[in-house]
């Protein structure tokens, strides 16, 4: 469609690697070392687990995507579904294999993607009235390289718009919350924190700019990695802030997604050993209600139990001025998005409200504040990069349970606050391009889902997995369903 958003990015180019001269593979061969109990750790209709159904012959890709479409039509799941892919031939393609014994790693493994990233012949609406039946010519890059390993795309995964809107998508409508219909499942990645977390699916695709993987892996209580910046390409993407944007995994544990990452980013298991976690306070611990400080304190005694130690971080020494941070991630995430909707300015009105309030604060900025805000990033990189003496920093999550739809907003301790603290502990992460793995740790007092995220050096994205895998093997807590 002529006025579609290009979705392979703006002519820009990516960035440069702000973290300096990293030897990647040096890297995936450091961490390389196979956990010992790694495939006894996982969830039921997880990936570990469909695979070993598949080997057994007690089920087959054929009946999984049977069970899928049967599955798609229950009340509300249907939210975040926008629409299932002819998937016939490749799923009897990988039944096939498994009869044959020439499965290939994800072979048959069903999977959703969210609707800004390119499927080959999908209709990709970006969440948008101004797109049409914008169909994709190929498959982004993540997409295809799944493919490769023989997990099948079956369906397009609801979005706010452009994956910068409000809750009420103008073209899908709204996607509730698995837990609760009045609350929702925070975004961006809507569809894909319902689909997984309701079990239509055992992964999918998700993007992460201010927060969009792990706002509604932390709400849906599921389990979402925002990768080191830059480890996963963004081609076939549609660009919201092409200098913040992430492409990650969802699943429904973290020894799932390693599965996942060793095809998108070769990161391979790693062993735990000696581990020091970084405990930080003030801006991470400041506007979080008590239930969600209590569920991450006791994350970090499991992690203790595990031979871990925590160590005390100053927030204020480490990064400095918080609000300052916060505030320069912003500045950049609504510049480029204004640039990024240049094109469909004259149809404005005809966009989510959210979304037209985020165009127009970039609007206002100007490039002198634009180009300083960037000083900023790569000044607090350097900084991290320099402080940063433990292993990986274990935060709270959200500041409370899943946002009220009913005047957006969130309790904290019977406090409403607005939507606008969503991002209070995961943006920063956009910011500097650091990994951040976010995963369930317990529930609420309306019992719903509540997370913590664990935080680690650039490309040690295999770390956060290890020491969430190894969480998530002594609890319970990512088996809960709606």
């Amino acid at each position: 469609m002529k006025d579609a958003i290009p979705s392979g990015g703006l002519p820009l180019g990516p960035p440069a690697d702000p973290f300096g001269a990293f030897d990647l593979k040096a890297c995936v061969r450091r961490l390389s070392a196979p956990h010992a109990d790694w495939d006894t750790i996982g969830a039921p209709d997880g990936i570990a687990d469909l695979l070993s159904q598949y080997a057994k012959g007690q089920t087959s890709p054929a009946a999984e995507f049977a069970r899928f479409r049967a599955a798609v039509n229950a009340p509300r799941a249907a939210e975040a579904v926008l629409s299932v892919l002819d998937s016939t031939a490749a799923v009897e393609d990988s039944t096939a294999r498994w009869q044959a014994g020439k499965a290939r790693p994800l072979e048959g493994i069903l999977f959703g993607v969210k609707a800004i990233i390119d499927v080959a012949g999908a209709e990709i609406t970006f969440g948008s009235l101004l797109t049409g039946s914008h169909a994709a010519a190929k498959d982004a890059h993540a997409v295809a390289r799944l493919r490769e390993a023989g997990a099948i795309p079956v369906a397009m995964l609801a979005t706010t718009e452009f994956a910068a809107g409000s809750p009420f998508n103008p073209r899908h409508g709204v996607v509730t919350n698995p837990y609760d219909a009045d609350r929702w499942t925070g975004g961006s990645s809507t569809g894909s924190g319902a689909a997984v977390a309701r079990r239509l699916l055992p992964f999918a695709l998700g993007t992460d700019t201010g927060g969009s993987i792990r706002v509604p892996s932390c709400w849906c209580g599921i389990t979402g990695l925002k990768p080191t910046r830059a480890l996963l390409s963004t081609v076939g993407v549609a660009p919201l802030s092409w200098t913040l944007d992430h492409l990650g995994p969802m699943g429904l544990c973290a020894a799932d997604l390693v599965k996942v990452m060793a095809i998108l980013g070769e990161v391979q298991p790693r062993r735990l050993y000696q581990l020091r976690i970084g405990v930080p306070d003030g801006w991470f611990t400041d506007k979080v209600d008590t239930a969600v400080l209590q569920a991450w304190r006791a994350a970090l005694q499991v992690m203790e139990t595990l031979g871990a130690t925590c160590v005390p971080i100053d927030t204020a020494t480490t990064f400095g001025e918080m609000a300052a941070n916060h505030e320069a991630g912003w500045t950049i995430l609504t510049a480029e998005l204004a640039a990024s909707q240049r094109h469909n300015k004259n149809r404005r009105e005809a966009q989510d409200a959210g979304l037209q309030s985020r165009i127009s604060r970039g609007e206002k900025i100007a490039a002198a504040d634009y180009l300083l805000a960037m000083g900023h990033r790569s000044a607090l990189i350097g900084r991290l990069l320099a402080r940063w003496d433990v292993d990986v920093l274990v935060t709270p999550g959200l500041g409370g349970e899943a946002g009220h739809l009913d005047g957006l907003r969130i309790d904290i301790d019977g406090t409403p606050h607005g939507f606008d603290i969503i991002s209070r502990n995961t943006m920063i992460w956009d910011l500097v391009g650091f990994p951040a793995l976010m995963l369930p740790s317990g529930v609420g007092s309306s019992g719903l889902p509540l997370g913590i995220q664990i935080v680690a050096r650039p490309y040690d994205d295999a770390l956060c997995l290890a020491l969430g895998a190894a969480f998530q093997g002594v609890t319970a807590h990512h088996l809960m369903q709606p």
